[in-house]
């Protein structure tokens, strides 16, 4: 079972956007944090920290448990649709594919301080390092 808590982080005046997860495989965790190009609203944050994240998974593990403070993004995922972010959806539903069991839910952002402080931490290096 793999363990997925994601988050983004976005500078409202540049648009720059930065993602942070936390996974646990088998009761063994990683933090990993990096910039993302620059999106158009936190939403779509969202959608691409969860993009990058799936990336970086392993695909052969059975469970898939997802853990996110974006409501839309969760609702999506159940749905399988966003009427503004559908292309992200679609991406999202497929980097699940092949996992059997997905589960995802809704947490408080006080919940999820471990990747909402990596995408932080990565959103103000990225400022630093231009």
């Amino acid at each position: 079972m793999i363990t997925l808590y994601v988050d983004a982080a976005r500078d409202i005046h540049t648009g720059q956007t930065a993602a942070g997860t936390v996974i646990i495989i088998d009761k063994i965790q990683s933090q990993q944090k990096t910039a993302l190009p620059v999106t158009q609203d936190n939403h779509e944050a969202e959608f691409c920290a969860l993009i990058w994240a799936l990336q970086q998974l392993p695909k052969k593990i059975d469970i898939l448990k997802i853990y996110s403070d974006s409501q839309i993004l969760i609702d999506a995922i159940d749905k399988q649709y966003a009427k503004h972010y559908q292309p992200f959806v679609d991406n999202i539903i497929k980097l699940l594919s092949p996992y059997p069991l997905v589960l995802n839910q809704w947490l408080p952002e006080k919940e999820n301080l471990g990747a909402h402080h990596l995408a932080l931490q990565a959103l103000q290096q990225h400022k630093l390092s231009q």
